[in-house]
């Protein structure tokens, strides 16, 4: 349980962290107090993970709950959908490739067996 609040507040904290980089990046020290941030956060002393996980997430979580369970639905749902979809798109391509390369090929074959019949036929000898 320790390790999984822990990665839930890192993978948070490095989302907010790329997209705040760009803007406080220049704050002298920054690198410095970033570092021991997470050093704070991974100290089993401190616990700063599970204080911050407790007292922030696991409450926003929860008051989240049905929503996001919603939009876990809905994405199934969507992917399902978008799945089949491909799938049927794909099928599609691939029975048109193969009628056109039947097609196309008809003629070749129909050449092909046409030139060994008569090699064939010119191949018998002659009974008179």
């Amino acid at each position: 349980v320790r390790w999984m609040m822990y990665w839930i507040v890192f993978a948070l904290f490095m989302a907010i962290e790329t997209f705040t980089d760009l803007l406080i990046s220049w704050f002298p020290f920054y690198y410095e107090i970033k570092m021991a941030f997470v050093i704070w956060l991974l100290s089993p002393y401190t616990r700063g993970s599970s204080l911050l996980y407790r007292k922030f997430v696991h409450p926003t979580l929860s008051r989240k709950e049905k929503e996001i369970d919603t939009y876990i639905t809905q994405a199934k749902e969507r992917s399902y959908e978008t799945m089949v979809s491909f799938g049927k798109r794909g099928l599609n391509m691939a029975a048109t490739a193969a009628v056109q390369a039947a097609t196309k090929s008809q003629g070749v074959l129909a050449g092909r067996l046409r030139s060994f019949s008569m090699q064939d036929l010119r191949s018998i000898p002659d009974e008179t």
